[in-house]
């Protein structure tokens, strides 16, 4: 597997606010719009909490350009929720011989023991929705203000294994699924981070997440 790479505030007092992209490695919408948010030094010298994140979750997926990681398993089927199952749908879908079988998804828990969830932001890319898992109607919400997705508290089809089932289930902590649209027809890479930089920055900046931090 290759280097996963995390960065970690400075601040340490309370549960983390995990924000992800790259878990599907050919969703390179998510990943450009994370890469953009990470490299606005000026925010971030604004964010005083506890926050972790993962650029790109799935890189050996981000560089030969698939979903599945370099086994062929899709690491959003292959964590250890409840309701992880071994049935293939289809193949894009291969939850994994075990639950937590893949590199992957090992180090991301690693991080989640060490450093405990109070909320997830993963950025995918699909079409434009705001799918919240547990108690983070709010964050849907104060983003739908600023992007006009749609809010939806199912992405539509059961995702067993996903983190979207694990963090509530394991952490009692929420995941905003932040779907972003996919480029293509006049829309480049640069037109989804636009799309999305003011709603981003607003909810790193407002008070809205400090709630989650609490122990």
């Amino acid at each position: 597997m290759s280097d996963i790479h995390a960065y970690k505030s400075d601040v340490n007092n309370g549960r983390y606010i995990y924000i992800l992209a790259g878990v599907h490695g050919d969703e390179v919408e998510s990943i450009y719009v994370l890469k953009e948010l990470l490299a606005n030094a000026e925010l971030w010298e604004k964010i005083n909490r506890p926050t972790i994140v993962v650029p790109i979750v799935n890189v050996d997926g981000y560089r030969i350009g698939t979903r599945t990681n370099s086994h062929g398993v899709d690491l959003n089927r292959n964590l250890p929720a409840s309701s992880w199952s071994h049935v293939i749908t289809e193949p894009q879908y291969h939850p994994g011989l075990t639950p937590l079988s893949e590199p992957e998804n090992q180090f991301l828990v690693s991080l989640f023991q060490k450093y405990p969830p109070g909320i997830a932001i993963s950025l995918h890319s699909w079409r434009p929705i705001l799918n919240y898992n547990g108690d983070c109607i709010e964050v849907a919400h104060f983003l739908a203000e600023r992007n006009q997705y749609p809010i939806a508290p199912s992405i539509g089809y059961a995702t067993p294994g996903s983190l979207g089932d694990y963090l509530p289930e394991k952490y009692s902590a929420p995941v905003l699924t932040y779907e972003l649209p996919r480029i293509g027809h006049l829309r480049t890479l640069r037109d989804v981070w636009d799309e999305n930089k003011l709603a981003l920055t607003d909810l790193l900046t407002s008070d809205l997440l400090n709630k989650y931090c609490l122990l």
